[in-house]
């Protein structure tokens, strides 16, 4: 398959160029040149297979002959070890449990599935790739544990100092070895920047072959887009005549962005709720018709403390630029943090779950679109895309509570932090990675 720009003046490229190379040289993100479509028997066909098989049916339709196929499929079947439940909160919601993998966050299909290809891609060409990655939280530590002695790789981690969690930096700052851990003294959208000044940057690219771990990378995109396919045939099994609304916990949009490929494949999704908190550009683009992003607000769900989202651009793509398209298939909402707890203490209270405060923000817009569209009955599945664990003190403060910390994240509370602390300038960023090259 071949992958172009979104800025349309690059030339267009195999996969593997853009997985290796994260983004286009004209700053543009990578888009498939059409995304594949799953005909009704195809459909039926897997509505009973299980996830991995799943997810190598849609892998392979755009890895093509790029990478051997029982290799594509090994590599699968070690990046999902874990379980994707469903879980019912009431008689039409179903909350889709994306933190079973290693880090306990939805962020482990995307970074696992995306090491594993880098690595063999990295192999058959004897090349040494330096991944830089931009991070709110989540993204960080699934990429940091997904690269961990993956051979041919080192990763670079910029996180912003003071705005993760105390668990979520342990997770990115403690393994080592490949894995290079920079506290930036900025916020997210500042980290972003950085990130991308590295690849504009001439002089590091003649040293040093520079990818992309953030959802800008095309192979952290395609990955995510199979949980929304195996949920989606999940509910079609069980309500066949039920629409299906997904509500999507949304921050630099790549999840969503991987919701519509799923959609656009075949898989039986009706519509999307893009649910943001306060940092909410996409829903005032939806209401307004105007993109005007502004500086990042800090709120609770940290993870979506994006002021102006990356791939945003790509739905603009996908969408051919056209307002009325944008609206046909996503409603936006905005949720505050009053919202946000309150929504955590409902949610308990009539059902006993503990929702994140991310996963909290999505069941809020998945409520307020019913009320909005007085489909009250339509069936909705929300996205959870934390373990409520990686939010200790806002779910003890908020639902008074405390939550069993997994085993894995105790280990990981006892390491040693392993970071750089570095000013917001891209000289000091430019200087750490000159060393490599060195």
């Amino acid at each position: 398959m071949i992958f172009y720009s979104t800025n349309l003046s690059a030339p267009h490229v195999s996969l593997k160029h853009a997985v290796l190379e994260g983004l286009a040289p004209d700053k543009g993100l990578y888009m498939p040149e059409y995304i594949p479509r799953f005909s009704e028997k195809e459909l039926t066909d897997l509505s009973e297979a299980p996830f991995y098989e799943l997810a190598f049916e849609i892998a392979k339709r755009f890895v093509n002959n790029e990478l051997d196929h029982e290799r594509l499929l090994g590599l699968i079947k070690d990046s999902y070890n874990f379980d994707v439940p469903l879980v019912q909160t009431g008689e039409n919601t179903q909350i889709l449990e994306l933190f079973h993998g290693p880090t306990l966050a939805f962020k482990d299909f995307g970074a696992r599935f995306m090491a594993r290809l880098i690595g063999a891609f990295a192999e058959e060409d004897h090349r040494q790739i330096t991944i830089l990655v931009a991070t709110s939280g989540d993204t960080g530590s699934a990429v940091a544990y997904g690269f961990q002695g993956v051979p041919n790789t080192r990763v670079v981690i910029l996180y912003p100092s003071g705005k993760v969690s105390d668990i979520q930096e342990k997770q990115l700052t403690t393994l080592g070895g490949n894995v290079h851990a920079l506290e930036v003294q900025g916020d997210f959208d500042a980290c972003q920047k950085l990130v991308k000044e590295a690849f504009g940057d001439q002089e590091l690219r003649s040293h040093l072959t520079l990818t992309s771990a953030n959802s800008i990378n095309i192979s952290r995109l395609i990955p995510q887009s199979f949980y929304y396919a195996y949920a989606a045939l999940k509910h079609r099994a069980n309500y066949p005549d039920s629409p299906l609304l997904v509500s999507v916990p949304s921050g630099n949009f790549g999840n969503l962005t991987a919701g519509v490929f799923a959609q656009k494949m075949g898989f039986p999704i009706a519509h999307f709720i893009a649910a943001t908190n306060l940092n909410e550009s996409v829903p005032r683009y939806l209401n307004t018709g105007v993109f005007d992003p502004h500086a990042t607000i800090e709120t609770l769900s940290t993870a979506m403390d994006v002021g102006n989202p990356s791939n945003f651009s790509r739905l603009l793509d996908i969408f051919d630029k056209k307002l009325e398209l944008f609206r046909g298939d996503i409603t936006g909402f905005s949720i505050d943090d009053i919202e946000t707890r309150q929504t955590m203490k409902d949610v308990y209270a009539m059902h006993n779950y503990i929702l994140d405060p991310h996963t909290s923000v999505g069941y809020k817009a998945l409520k307020m679109y019913r009320e909005q569209t007085n489909l009250y009955d339509a069936y909705g599945i929300v996205l959870s895309t934390a373990h409520p664990a990686k939010f200790y003190d806002v779910v003890l403060n908020t639902l008074g509570i405390k939550v069993d910390i997994p085993e894995r994240l105790q280990n990981v509370l006892t390491l040693e932090k392993k970071a750089q602390l570095i000013e917001n300038d891209f000289n000091a960023l430019k200087s750490f990675l000159k060393s490599f090259a060195c």
